[in-house]
């Protein structure tokens, strides 16, 4: 048995639950508790807020953990780094009243900045040689300037779109975070193996991500040219029709590459091209 420590609620909790439903381990979220259980894998599931899982991953208290990487960061907690995963990006960013006349990181000496991650902030600071005060808030960091508490703030970024709203305007991008898999550094064997178990999954899941498999008729002739537009996992599949001179091609191509591929394939001839969703790539 291995116990994982998730988010409780919002986005990266969503998130989280569906990277583990994808990987085939099913959790009952309608009759979720601060410790559950999972229905079909050795795996419990441990709820807890997002910046308590570092350390109790650290200190054992629960063998693994997915966590932003802002938070791993702002805690210094001594764990393992086991995967990215590909979501919850954000960055972690200094933004100032869109008033204010910002010509260099020079600027913050001698103010106050507003922030929910001291310890990174700090860092940063102590790296370019700025003196400036640090004011720790909790929640709501954005409406420091309006209300007089800061100058100016620290905080997560997304789309920009809370900056927007509270006058201010993003100056110095500092810290860029994503969902990560964390891992405690003594873990037993058997739960070692466990591990190796859920990473092969949730691989062939990572895998799948932002790709389509596509597959075509083509004249036997075009073959080479379609293979030299089309990358795969080692090489294309390619069979032979019923009717003389036609080809079947089979690949696996990123979707934001997929309809200037598309077009090119068409122009060489192709028919009948089929896009389909994948589920799993098992490498």
């Amino acid at each position: 048995m291995i116990r994982i420590a998730i988010q409780s609620k919002g986005r990266l909790n969503e998130q989280s639950v569906e990277l583990l439903k994808d990987a085939g381990v099913t959790i009952d979220e309608q009759k979720r508790k601060f410790l559950g259980r999972a229905a079909n894998y050795p795996l419990e599931v441990l709820y807890l807020r997002d910046d308590d899982i570092p350390e109790v991953v650290a200190d054992g208290s629960s063998d693994i953990g997915i966590v932003g990487l802002n938070e791993v960061a702002e805690t210094g907690a001594d764990v393992n780094i086991v995967r990215k995963l590909g979501f919850g990006r954000c960055r972690i960013s200094l933004a100032v009243p869109k008033a204010v006349e910002y010509t260099s990181i020079e600027w913050f000496n001698g103010k106050t900045i507003a922030t929910s991650y001291p310890n990174v902030l700090k860092r940063f600071f102590a790296e370019k040689g700025i003196d400036a005060s640090i004011r720790v808030i909790k929640g709501s960091v954005e409406i420091a300037p309006a209300a007089g508490i800061a100058d100016a703030i620290f905080d997560i970024v997304s789309s920009g779109g809370t900056l927007i709203s509270n006058g201010l305007v993003e100056v110095e991008r500092v810290f860029e975070s994503e969902a990560v898999l964390i891992g405690g550094k003594n873990l037993t064997e058997e739960k070692k193996s466990i591990l190796d178990s859920m990473l092969f999954r949730i691989d062939a899941v990572s895998n799948s991500r932002g790709k389509k498999y596509i597959l075509m008729n083509l004249p036997s002739d075009k073959i080479d040219e379609a293979i030299r537009i089309l990358p795969a996992l080692r090489s294309p599949t390619v069979m032979p029709l019923a009717a003389e001179g036609w080809c079947s091609l089979h690949s696996v191509v990123k979707d934001i590459d997929l309809w200037e591929k598309v077009e090119k394939l068409k122009a060489l001839g192709a028919e009948g091209i089929l896009v389909l969703q994948l589920d799993k790539v098992i490498e």
